[in-house]
């Protein structure tokens, strides 16, 4: 996500960085490339060129302060900028009402019913809502099934009428439904289409009209850039929507769409998503964004993931065993089941400060801990709690039964004792024991 545009703002900020101070030749070089990085971003002239231009008013009208280099300076300032671009503070989205009724709308492709599938997720884990989910595509068979599925998953019901053809009345009987059966929220998805048409607008102002939702989100693909941003404004010329979800943003986006789309139509971005996992949705901030933009990291949110899969009486047992030398396999395992839950790999290692750079050539595949699982899973219960029975026959029964070989167990077993001895001694508070294991551990 944005790794294309990080990478060119860099290279513009180099141009200033080492410069005594800031003056109107080198602010005008530097805010050039940045313009150039914007364009390439799928921003749009008019909005890329206003932004340059407000950030060179403020940078020539700001004394360099004392504690900062003019480079940083200027990427306080663009950073400032990106923030207000794409919406200032975030916006929660709005649940008053009983029941609280959202409506989805979007083109076909958008991600709409994916969406709707990890909304509902959300607000049942996060927010403790009584989630209804309502299938309104009429047109298309497998977007109805589609959401029986996900709702399954996510363990919410799903409300169909699928000999009826009327998105309306199929919307109006999912209400009194949710009413009856003590829903606090309705999700609508609606049907899309492969463009902007009348139908379409007119079918989706008439659910509008009849259910009167206190929420409206506009769902966009966010690899499309700045067509997105065209079809936002459309569909709120009509709607008059309340929020933007930007989804697929794991894929080739140049950033465009987050970039301008709160500028172009005035609505804020409420939430993003990536991939296909139920829990893969987040809450937009533009400020970090505009961290991650600038290759700043998101410690906010990857420390916030790790603490939706925080157990505190889980950890005090677990800190227990690690002082006692018994932390096992089942203990590990547990540990790599949590990692999985809060996110793609890459995206979570990117959110570390000067990591995402360094990640942006590497493939790390999702799928990275298949093989460990395979293994501790080929153990037996006995030998998961007590690895020290695993023998060389044990090994090879292991290996087998999980698609590995012995030199993959025999890996797995020896990085298994290595943490495990790491651990130990931190958890000792032997702080100065564990850096010389460190220091013993380097190359010579």
């Amino acid at each position: 996500m944005f790794e294309n545009l990080s990478e060119k703002l860099e290279k513009s900020f180099k141009r200033i960085r080492g410069e005594g101070r800031i003056t109107e030749i080198n602010v005008a070089e530097t805010l050039k490339e940045v313009r150039k990085a914007l364009l390439d971003a799928d921003v749009s002239y008019k909005i890329a060129k206003n932004f340059t231009d407000t950030v060179k008013q403020k940078a020539l009208g700001q004394e360099v302060l004392t504690s900062l280099k003019p480079g940083q300076l200027l990427v306080k300032i663009v950073h400032d900028e990106l923030v207000e671009l794409m919406g200032g503070a975030y916006q929660d989205i709005n649940l008053k009402g009983s029941p609280s009724i959202i409506l989805i709308a979007g083109l076909q492709g958008s991600g709409k019913t994916t969406f709707s599938g990890k909304l509902a997720n959300y607000l049942r884990t996060k927010k403790g809502k009584s989630v209804l989910l309502v299938a309104g595509d009429v047109y298309r068979p497998a977007a109805i099934e589609q959401l029986k599925v996900l709702g399954n998953q996510v363990g919410v019901q799903v409300y169909t009428e699928e000999n009826n053809t009327n998105p309306v009345n199929i919307a109006q009987s999912a209400i009194k439904h949710a009413k009856q059966h003590g829903h606090n929220v309705v999700i609508i998805d609606t049907a899309g289409r492969l463009s902007v048409d009348e139908a379409m607008m007119n079918e989706i102002a008439a659910i509008k009209k009849a259910v009167d939702p206190n929420e409206i989100l506009f769902v966009v693909d966010s690899m499309t850039g700045q067509d997105a941003v065209n079809t936002a404004r459309a569909f709120n010329d009509r709607l008059n929507f309340d929020g933007v979800v930007l989804t697929k943003l794991d894929g080739d986006t140049r950033g465009g769409a987050a970039l301008t789309v709160k500028s172009e139509v005035n609505k804020p971005i409420k939430f993003v998503s990536t991939g296909e996992k139920m829990e893969a949705i987040d809450i937009f901030y533009p400020d970090r964004m505009a961290d991650r933009i600038l290759g700043m990291g998101d410690i906010v949110t990857l420390v916030e993931k790790a603490q939706e899969q925080f157990n505190a009486e889980e950890a005090r047992k677990l800190q227990k065993k690690i002082a006692k030398n018994q932390f096992d396999f089942d203990d590990f395992l547990g540990q790599i089941q949590q990692i999985k839950k809060m996110g793609n790999i890459k995206d979570l290692a990117s959110m570390i400060p000067g990591v995402g750079k360094a990640l942006k050539n590497m493939d790390i595949d999702d799928n990275a801990f298949k093989g460990v699982e395979a293994i501790i899973k080929s153990m037996t219960p006995k030998e998961r709690q007590n690895p020290d029975l695993i023998n060389g026959s044990r090994r090879k029964r292991i290996a087998d039964g999980s698609g590995t070989n012995i030199q993959e167990v025999n890996r797995l077993l020896k990085q298994f004792e290595d943490t495990r001895k790491m651990m130990k001694m931190m958890s000792g508070g032997n702080a100065a024991k564990f850096a010389n294991s460190l220091k013993n551990m380097r190359p010579r």
